[in-house]
């Protein structure tokens, strides 16, 4: 035995993974995960491979199942079943999936397995917050791909909080249109009157007809009054189905 030998032997350094070796924790997910991923693999290979990970129930499997959200197969019902059957296994994890669907958001090109996986794994006061995390990572500048920021606006519509209108409002400025009318219709569904003022100012400069008939629909509905000083330039921005009373109310006609 050379000089060298003798020292990675005393430092635990070799390679047999004996005590003190620091030899990696086994993943048994990596057996599977590469099948899961592979558009090209055989439906029934995959179809294994997602049963196994669903039976390991551990962050790193949910790992691996979330990749099978990437692609599409043909044909469409068995792209289905593997979708359902990899959602299931995710779910039945628990809040051990937390993580890697978390993670798997941050890079996602579509929230929308994601988004129903979160919703059977967190009660409302958890979800909206952790909705409320994944858009603040976007802002309301010009970007080629916005499909998750879409979602995310939307998602927020069905909920109601006093976190969301602060966190949304900034969108009503949005340079994307359907991001502006998502927001719009987010901001409206908080009925909170405090978006009186920032809904006014877009109504009065938005080019986009459905995002102020979208925001006249809401002041209809809600009985909002525009503040008088907005009168005039409302009158001229609101669609033709719709006036302005002489106290500031919106009215469908």
């Amino acid at each position: 035995m050379g000089l060298l030998d003798f020292f990675k032997k005393s430092s635990g350094g070799g390679s047999d993974g004996g005590a003190g070796g620091g030899a990696k924790k086994s993943n048994p997910a990596s057996k599977w995960a590469g099948v899961v991923a592979d558009k090209r693999a055989q439906s029934y290979d995959r179809a294994e491979a997602i049963n196994e990970l669903c039976k390991l129930k551990s962050p790193e499997a949910v790992e691996a199942l979330m990749k099978r959200f990437n692609f599409q197969t043909d044909p469409s019902i068995t792209d289905q079943e593997e979708k359902d059957a990899a959602f299931e296994g995710i779910v039945n994890t628990g809040r051990d999936a937390l993580e890697p669907v978390r993670a798997f958001a941050g890079k996602a090109e579509s929230l929308a397995w994601p988004l129903r996986i979160l919703k059977e794994l967190v009660a409302e006061e958890e979800l909206v917050e952790e909705l409320l995390t994944w858009l603040s990572r976007w802002d309301t500048e010009y970007a080629k791909f916005i499909d998750p920021k879409l979602q995310l606006l939307a998602a927020l519509e069905e909920h109601k909080h006093p976190k969301i209108r602060e966190a949304v409002e900034p969108f009503l400025q949005d340079v994307n249109e359907p991001a502006r009318f998502h927001a719009t219709a987010t901001t409206l569904a908080q009925e909170d009157a405090a978006s009186i003022g920032p809904l006014v100012a877009v109504l009065v400069d938005e080019e986009s007809v459905r995002v102020r008939t979208r925001i006249a629909d809401g002041f209809a509905a809600q009985g909002w009054t525009v503040p008088e000083e907005h009168w005039e330039a409302a009158r001229r921005a609101l669609p033709h189905q719709f006036s302005l009373t002489s106290d500031g109310k919106i009215l469908k006609r």
